[in-house]
């Protein structure tokens, strides 16, 4: 079948609704919206899939409501923290500590300061006050404390890079990469940083920033796990205390994008982030408060022995409280907690480098199966294989995310199967039925309903009102006796007898695709291969017939009762060249045929009174519909055509045809083949044979009664054994 111009444009459109997505999956336009829907995806994946359980391996010390009431308001003096320190490794015998704090001024909160310049100044004379002074040195001296509790230790502090030009202060750690010695590498890059005083950097093992940035929607999914400054690369917080934890000073690139930390993989997108590996929603680590740290009051020592520790803080005013995918208000320390998590476990949420072509192969697949069978579908098929394919992508999707940690785009390929989805259902509606209501005006009082439905889907294609010739077959029905029916029932009685008559033989026609060329009175006229084309015309018109028939006994039981009179009808089939199409006059036009086999069709139906018979079919019918067993009739002259026709009357299908039935009918053509010879004698021999048979039979009468008069009035010597009709 060709495509139509209607199905050029549905594809088209389907086509450009393609076209929308893969320009956004390739980032040639990008539509805000859709990967505001992406990140919901995400997240939605990301807690329904989230294991849900502690860490064991991390505690966070934290600064809470109840460290500031009982040491006093942040910040601490660089003694507290230095005990705080001392605590943890020496009491507690932790293993890691990672700082989520930033030191950039001196401590002057012991007065020694002002203690300094007394000796320098009034009091540089007074050799007691020298003398004391060296000794509170030793405790007054905060910053010296706390850069000496953080040597030979395994710490690592905190600090961030900024995007502002003119903020350089402390000191940064010892960058871990240059990037000169790096080709083709993307990350993000800072203007400027905020780091520890350098007294305490150098002393600290480690350092690592805290930088985080969020998505566009707010959200924080993702952390950059180098930061670019200066032509050199900085790892992250949780970088630093996990490669501390591990005893890893290695740190080498797989690829641009993906970092091998020992045994572990960290994937990360183009710009060197990784995704964070929530574990839970926030608080999912063990917390200690960090004043039963300072004042020993741990219960359970064993709870931070060899642990990694994370400083951090949850007190208002104090805490950095993120938006993630696991909650609105999530502190930043546990972010942290959950990346070092991920590096131990390598357990890190990947996308492929190939993403891209993935998913446009994908939208390509997902747009040619709906565009294929989304149109031939009935709403409730066409629903049921939308949400079976949404449901086989999700499913396949979310088995990649949880068995290989693979994070396929899924917000695209569901918008695109929506779309479609719509796009077909709202042409199916709009589109089809302006198309069904336009067929249903012009052939609706022809054809039945769900031949109306067949020519919505192809329209242009199959049919047409502009005249033409094709093969087709013809079909007439009369009732017999109709002038003396009508006589005898009153008009309202014989409106409604006719109404039971002529509903079931319509219903017998649209059952078999035909189509009602029109009612003249008592009589039917039907044809069948227009408007659409059928090849099994013949075979559709001749079980339409014999359905006819079929139904008509059941109506005489229900005559009966109503007191109504029998009917009995005659039909007539033939099939050949006709005309059809749009036809009649500026006043009025009617869709019909026209033409000699439809002529000949008429004659058929008329001849049926002649032979007795309910139901005559000719030679082309005959040899058209060749499943059905028949009785030639005889081979007549109709009036109005020269060229003789056969003409049979169909019995019933060769698989259903009685065998005595059969041993009849050839004892028949044998009768009939004597009386073509104008072997009389023995034709009328047979043939009374035949009626004591089958008395019943009008047929075997008629050719004794044309016997006796060729006996007494013979035919001429080269009659052809055909019967001449000269009435209609």
């Amino acid at each position: 079948m060709s495509i139509t111009i209607r199905h050029l444009s549905r594809l088209l459109f389907s086509s450009a609704i393609l076209l929308f997505f893969i320009l956004h999956t390739t980032k040639t336009i990008e539509w805000e919206f859709i990967d505001a829907l992406e990140h919901t995806a995400y997240d939605v994946r990301l807690e329904l899939t989230m294991p849900n359980v502690k860490d064991d391996r991390i505690v966070i010390v934290d600064i809470d409501e109840r460290s500031l009431s009982e040491i006093g308001r942040w910040p601490w003096n660089r003694s507290v923290l230095a005990n705080l320190i001392e605590q943890l490794f020496d009491t507690y015998q932790i293993d890691v500590l990672g700082m989520a704090a930033v030191f950039v001024e001196p401590d002057d909160s012991s007065g020694l300061t002002k203690l300094r310049d007394l000796a320098q100044g009034p009091l540089k004379e007074a050799p007691v006050f020298l003398q004391t002074l060296a000794e509170l040195e030793k405790k007054l001296d905060y910053d010296k404390l706390f850069a000496n509790s953080l040597a030979n230790r395994r710490i690592v502090l905190g600090y961030t890079f900024t995007n502002e030009y003119d903020s350089r202060v402390g000191k940064l750690p010892a960058p871990v990469f240059n990037t000169k010695e790096l080709n083709q590498l993307n990350y993000k890059v800072a203007n400027g940083y905020v780091a520890n005083l350098a007294r305490f950097q150098t002393n600290a093992m480690s350092g690592g920033h805290f930088a985080m940035e969020p998505d566009i929607d707010g959200i924080v999914r993702r952390v950059p796990m180098l930061y670019g400054y200066q032509d050199q690369l900085y790892e992250s917080l949780s970088l630093a205390v996990a490669r501390t934890a591990i005893r890893e000073q290695s740190l080498n690139f797989q690829s641009p994008t993906s970092l091998q930390i020992g045994k572990s993989t960290i994937p990360t997108d183009k710009y060197l982030q990784a995704l964070i590996p929530y574990q839970g929603k926030q608080n999912n680590f063990t917390y200690v408060s960090a004043t039963d740290v300072i004042h020993n009051h741990i219960q359970n020592p064993n709870i931070l022995k060899n642990k990694i520790v994370l400083l951090g803080a949850t007190a208002k005013g104090l805490s950095d409280l993120m938006a993630t995918p696991v909650g609105n208000l999530y502190p930043e320390i546990e972010i942290h907690a959950n990346l070092i998590t991920g590096i131990l476990d390598n357990n890190f949420k990947f996308r492929s480098s190939y993403e891209n072509i993935i998913e446009i192969l994908l939208l390509i697949l997902i747009n040619v199966i709906m565009v294929s069978l989304l149109p031939l579908c009935s709403p409730l098929m066409a629903t049921g294989i939308t949400l079976g394919l949404a449901g086989l992508i999700i499913t396949i999707n979310i088995v990649f995310w949880t068995t290989q940690n693979l994070v396929f785009p899924l917000a695209t390929t569901m918008l695109l199967i929506l779309t479609q989805f719509i796009f077909n259902m709202s042409y199916g509606y709009f589109i089809e039925s302006t198309n069904k209501r336009y067929l249903t005006t012009l052939f609706g009082q022809y054809v039945p309903i769900e031949l109306v439905d067949e020519m919505s889907k192809n329209l242009g294609n199959d049919f047409s009102m502009d005249g033409e010739s094709r093969e087709m077959t013809v079909l007439f029905s009369d009732v017999r006796g109709f002038t003396n029916l009508s006589e005898n029932l009153e008009p309202r009685e014989l409106s409604l007898l006719m109404n039971e008559y002529l509903t079931p033989m319509t219903h017998s026609i649209h059952e078999y695709r035909g189509t009602i060329d029109k009612y003249m009175g008592d009589a039917i006229m039907a044809f069948w291969g227009a408007p659409l084309h059928e090849p099994k015309h013949a075979r559709y018109a001749l079980d339409a017939a014999m359905q006819m028939l079929k139904r008509l006994q059941d109506l005489q039981t229900q005559f009966r009762l109503k007191g109504w009179p029998e009917i009995d009808i005659g039909i007539g089939l033939n099939t050949g060249i006709m005309n059809v199409g749009n036809m009649g006059s500026q006043f009025r036009m009617a869709y019909t045929v026209l033409g000699d086999a439809v002529n000949l069709g008429s004659r058929l139906e008329g001849l049926t009174k002649q032979y007795g018979v309910k139901l005559i079919v000719s030679e082309t019918t005959c040899k058209a519909v060749p499943e059905y067993f028949y009785r030639e009739l005889d081979k007549v002259r109709v009036k109005g055509k020269d060229q003789p026709v056969s003409i049979f009357e169909p019995i019933a299908l060769i698989n259903q045809i009685d065998e005595n039935f059969v041993l009849e009918i050839n004892y028949y053509k044998l009768a009939l083949r004597y009386y073509r010879q104008q072997n009389w004698d023995i034709a009328i021999e047979f043939f009374i044979e035949l009626s004591k048979k089958n008395p019943s039979c009008s047929l075997y009468k008629i050719y004794l009664a044309r016997i006796k008069y060729f006996i007494k009035n013979p035919p001429k010597k080269d009659w052809d054994g055909v019967y001449n009709f000269i009435t209609k």
